[in-house]
């Protein structure tokens, strides 16, 4: 179903964009009030009345009419109907028909009949062709689809129809080509988008809107406002008063969307072109010439009112987009909690038979459960050791899973920074791999306050000091430094390792993302990190990494001041 390009919905790929199309013809086909088997007897019963009134009352350069809704109804309704090849001939043979009828109720002679019959026809599958193909979808919900409607089937079919209906009118009776093409153009062109955009917005989604009592009240408020006041400016006036429909058009487009705007400009069309056709309000000061007036107010009708439907589809795809961006939240939020559930499971499942696998360990290498050679031994250390890995992960999971869950809960009280800092390095300088490390920390003593968890504090930058040691050892050195910012205290955890590039530094909060070292010898699961963000969210902070390929890194974590 096309869209506005500017969201990036409509070009996903061709085969899913047909299939989208064909879905929303197949749901208008089946529409309640377009899918009764009468409805293109009826279709054609309306078409020559329409053709009875246009011609009665709206005939205005030699014998075009000014106002022509007859193509815009069998248009419409051929596009919510189809159902294939053999149909498409039926319900054109019965358009014809009426067609015919029309022009031989009013009187003219069958050559002329026959010659606006082919016409009319011309146009009207014309509009239907270029709508199946550059508008699928019949979707005025979204700029495009609006917007290619309007292009194809009100702008660009009815140019051949009065082109060839001002050539015949010139050669049967001496009609001006340029003004019977002007008026045919701009009636036909008119009554398609009118009276198509109206049928087209007439789903059940929208009408659906109205069942509700405040709504229904609302719109019939609105439409009575804008019927008086179409009224007074295009029947009583004698100045050019078009300029005040504009605020209630807006309004009606921002509080009805589709299908309200739509059936106001059915009644302005109907106003204004009707006013000027029967010499009155402000198109009477244009003089007696009829077909003048008629231009005037179709110009005024297309290019001052017409762009409101776009203000209103704009409207609409926004509202759709709203609505899918809310229900992708609900479905992202429920895949995470059940992730989140599913973790808490695992790691509660690993926890036990671990344990279990830690303490035969231990019995085995201590030798309580029988004597043990040297190769046994270190078979047994290995196997603790992997255990124990085991072990953290599964606490690391937990970890993740409450945090994600929304289940840690964080005391944000003053922390003392530098006493946090030091807890850190004197347990990181403990690690096996610190070995060689050098551990330097940089703090004020006093007054380096932040508002956090210190538990939850001491936990991230743990972690990131461990981090530094693992993969920056090379640097010889780990510095821990907290200084003031506006409003707080940044935390930073500098190495002077090899560092990482940009690509590395989008990836690094990733959960068990360990950017290409998963086969190296440095133990770790990725997890770290992307927990060290989350606990930081929760004490209302922000972590991040300033780091160059060959320069070290740095980790900072800034929190508010306490």
């Amino acid at each position: 179903m096309p869209v506005s390009p500017a969201l990036d919905i409509s070009k996903p790929v061709k085969a899913a964009s047909d299939k989208s199309a064909a879905r929303a013809v197949t749901e208008r086909v089946h529409e309640p009030v377009f899918s009764q088997p009468l409805v293109p007897i009826l279709t054609a019963v309306g078409v020559a009345l329409l053709i009875v009134l246009s011609i009665t009352f709206a005939r205005t350069a030699g014998l075009v009419a000014a106002l022509w809704g007859a193509g815009g109804l069998a248009t419409v309704v051929w596009l919510r109907t189809s159902r294939g090849p053999i149909y498409d001939l039926a319900y054109g043979g019965l358009i014809a028909l009426g067609i015919l009828v029309g022009e031989f109720l009013v009187g003219n002679p069958p050559l002329l009949s026959v010659m606006f019959t082919v016409a009319n026809m011309v146009e009207i599958v014309l509009a239907v062709t270029l709508a199946r193909r550059f508008a699928p979808g019949l979707n005025l919900s979204t700029v495009e689809g609006c917007a290619r409607f309007l292009l194809s089937a009100a702008v660009v079919a009815p140019i051949p129809a009065a082109l060839f209906a001002s050539l015949c009118l010139y050669a049967m009776s001496g009609a001006d080509i340029a003004a019977s093409f002007q008026t045919w153009w701009f009636g036909h062109a008119l009554g398609l988008a009118v009276i198509g955009t109206f049928g087209l917005a007439l789903t059940r989604t929208h009408m659906n809107v109205l069942r509700r009592p405040w709504k229904l009240a609302e719109t019939l408020i609105l439409l009575g406002l804008l019927t008086m006041a179409s009224w007074a400016v295009f029947w009583f006036a004698t100045v050019p008063m078009s300029f005040a429909m504009f605020p209630l058009l807006i309004l009606i487009a921002v509080r009805l969307r589709i299908l309200g705007i739509a059936t106001s400009l059915l009644i302005v069309t109907l106003t204004a072109v009707g006013s000027a056709m029967l010499d009155h309000g402000p198109f009477a000061m244009h003089g007696s010439d009829i077909a003048g007036r008629a231009v005037l107010a179709q110009v005024m009708m297309l290019l001052g009112f017409m762009p409101i439907l776009l203000v209103a589809a704009l409207l609409e795809e926004r509202d759709l987009l709203a609505d899918r961006a809310k229900a992708g939240q609900v479905r992202a939020e429920r895949a995470s909690a059940a992730k989140s559930r599913l973790l808490a499971n695992v790691a509660h499942e690993i926890k036990s038979p671990v344990g279990g696998v830690i303490g035969i360990g231990e019995l085995w290498k201590s030798g309580q459960i029988g004597e043990v050679t040297d190769t046994q031994r270190d078979m047994a250390d290995m196997l603790v050791k992997t255990a124990r890995q085991v072990e953290a992960l599964a606490h690391d999971l937990l970890d993740v899973a409450r945090a994600e869950s929304g289940a840690v809960k964080v005391d944000l009280r003053p922390t003392d920074v530098h006493g946090v800092l030091d807890d850190v390095a004197r347990v990181t300088a403990l690690r096996p791999e610190a070995a060689g490390v050098r551990i330097e920390l940089e703090c004020a003593v006093d007054g380096m306050v932040a508002l956090a968890d210190s538990q939850r504090l001491t936990q991230v930058i743990g972690n990131l000091a461990s981090n530094a040691v693992k993969y920056g050892a090379a640097g010889g050195v780990v510095i821990l430094k907290a200084r003031r910012v506006p409003g707080g205290v940044r935390i930073e955890v500098i190495d002077r390792g090899p560092g990482l590039s940009a690509d590395k530094q989008a990836q690094l909060f990733e959960p068990f993302n360990r950017l290409g070292l998963e086969r190296s010898a440095i133990e770790g699961h990725g997890i770290g990190l992307a927990l060290a963000k989350r606990l930081v969210e929760l004490q209302r902070g922000d972590i991040g990494v300033v780091s160059e390929p060959g320069q070290g890194a740095t980790f900072w974590v800034e929190l508010q001041a306490a």
